[in-house]
């Protein structure tokens, strides 16, 4: 029998600001009408040419929009501006094909609208209206970029490290200042590059702070996400799937008051190009060394984990993404995790302390075997537990879409004025709905990349985020279900700490995600939406 859900504040209304954020954002080019080229029609004669031996002054100008609405979805529109004059356009939308129309300028303009489905990629999307009537035409064009992308996985290759010079001056980055890292162009990521998976580390720090990562220094600096937190003595990574602006750069920004080193390494980038193609999956456990044969990882040891072509990750995926947790270690020390068969690379998933457990989000390339291997980097033994949370492939169908910058999408902190749900904690052993709403029809997400942050933490705990069966009516109307509790980990706090880590999830029917506390006492929990991905 059904059981009522666990009471959660806020859990009939999501937390974000409907005139604010709004959800994605679509991106929009334009192409003005003086950019508009006119000629005379073939044997026009002297319908297209006026007194002065001049094209006639009623020639059409055409003024461009294209709005990608989806992954693959755009939406053009077309403003001619005319002289009483019946006009014919066709539009060549850069992937050999065609779509013509017709219309009249009877007051002085005419507008279409227009919808196209790409494949992934760049396009030149040219418009031609034929005016019959002053024996001219008028051709604007427009740049088009489709607003999916695919993921490209990278072996583990470290872009930038301020204690060793690489990627930036050899100087620790001053507080609440910046640095630019160059992406586009290194270690074979290529230009035009749309969004890049690093793990951001940072290390030798002296007090608290965040870090926080962003296509623009601007945004770096002033947003109110992080998607690193320490305190001093500390080193902290997080995984991070930035933005990467037009110039090829991202601007890591350190918000605390004293210096810090940075390091950051690629694992994989995404391209508006037909590369590999994602697949959420609710989290499912592939190792926990606490119940196998053989126990713990030892120390300075390797542990090869089959991937591909078992459970529900198919044979042929390229990469995998995981969340990484260590936990019962005995002495402090770093996971590495990379492709098998290949050689270890110098760069760390996971740190941790002795009898801490620790967990990240990591996306790693499989191996030739269809296998990844976990490297104990730490003078004692130490258990490892992995969930694969989805995989990237050719034959996987969703696109990664990014928010042109994050937003919040909770804040328990903060009560606000369009919602029923009042500012306040999560309560131990319970969970919070948080719904995500968008045009099931029209949007098609499976999937959503979200940077979550736990804080006024008063006692150890890990958080679990799956998705929820329930609609949003049910939880307006008191009907909503239990669903079954998680036993996976997003992320793990102690006392005192605020964390975030990086959490790739599917997304329930009803379009919505659940936050689940899983210690015994109560925290605070913020959410910000990185990205999407999207089958349409």
């Amino acid at each position: 029998m059904a059981q009522a859900a666990p009471a959660a504040p806020g859990a009939a209304q999501p937390d974000l600001d409907p005139l604010e954020a709004g959800g994605p954002k679509s991106e929009t080019v334009r192409s003005s009408a003086d950019r508009t080229v006119v000629t005379p029609l073939a044997g026009a004669g002297n319908r297209a040419v006026g007194a002065q031996g001049k094209l006639s002054t009623a020639a059409p100008t055409l003024a461009l929009e294209a709005t990608a609405t989806t992954a693959h979805l755009m939406e053009l529109s077309v403003l001619a501006r005319s002289e009483d004059a019946e006009l014919d356009v066709t539009v060549d939308w850069g992937d050999g094909t065609k779509t013509d129309a017709q219309g009249s300028a009877s007051h002085g303009y005419e507008r279409w609208d227009f919808e196209h489905a790409y494949a992934l990629g760049s396009y030149t999307i040219k418009v031609t209206v034929k005016d019959t009537t002053h024996g001219v035409q008028a051709v604007n064009e427009v740049e088009f970029v489709t607003a999916g992308t695919e993921f490209t996985p990278h072996a583990p290759t470290r872009l930038l490290d301020t204690r060793a010079g690489v990627g930036a001056k050899k100087a620790k980055v001053a507080g609440r200042s910046s640095v630019a890292l160059k992406v586009a162009g290194a270690a074979q990521v290529p230009a035009g590059v749309r969004a890049v998976v690093l793990n951001v580390t940072v290390t030798n720090t002296t007090g608290p702070g965040h870090i926080s990562v962003q296509s623009d220094k601007g945004l770096a600096e002033t947003l109110q996400t992080s998607n690193v937190n320490y305190l001093a003595g500390q080193s902290v990574p997080n995984l991070v799937i930035a933005n990467v602006g037009k110039d090829g750069f991202v601007h890591l920004f350190n918000g605390g008051w004293e210096s810090v080193d940075l390091l950051a390494d690629v694992t994989g980038y995404f391209t508006a190009s037909e590369a590999g193609g994602y697949t959420a999956l609710n989290p499912t456990r592939v190792l926990d060394t606490r119940e196998r044969l053989g126990g713990r990882v030892p120390d300075y040891g390797t542990i090869d984990v089959a991937i591909a072509g078992t459970g529900r990750v198919p044979k042929g995926a390229t990469a995998v993404a995981l969340n990484l947790t260590v936990t019962n270690p005995w002495q402090s020390g770093h996971l590495t995790a990379y492709p098998a068969g290949q050689l270890a690379p110098s760069t760390s998933s996971v740190n941790f302390a002795p009898e801490q457990t620790v967990a990240n989000s990591v996306i790693v390339p499989v191996g030739a075997d269809g296998k990844i291997t976990v490297r104990n980097g730490s003078w004692m033994s130490t258990d490892v537990v992995i969930d694969v949370v989805g995989y990237y492939g050719a034959d996987s169908q969703a696109a990664y879409v990014p928010a042109s910058a994050p937003y919040r999408a909770l804040d328990t902190r903060k009560d606000k004025w369009w919602s029923d749900r009042k500012s306040g904690p999560v309560p131990a052993r319970s969970y919070l709905p948080v719904y995500l709403p968008h045009d099931e029809d029209r949007d098609p997400i499976v999937g959503w990349v979200l940077n979550a942050t736990v804080t006024n933490t008063t006692e150890v705990g890990f958080l679990s985020v799956a998705a929820d069966h329930n609609q949003w009516s049910d939880y307006k109307d008191g009907t909503a279900t239990a669903p079954e509790r998680p036993v996976s980990s997003a992320l793990n706090w102690t006392a005192g700490a605020t964390v975030p880590n990086l959490v790739q999830t599917t997304i329930g029917q009803g379009m919505h995600v659940d936050l689940w506390n899983q210690g015994w006492k109560s925290v605070d929990m913020i959410v910000d939406v990185q990205g999407r991905y999207q089958v349409g």
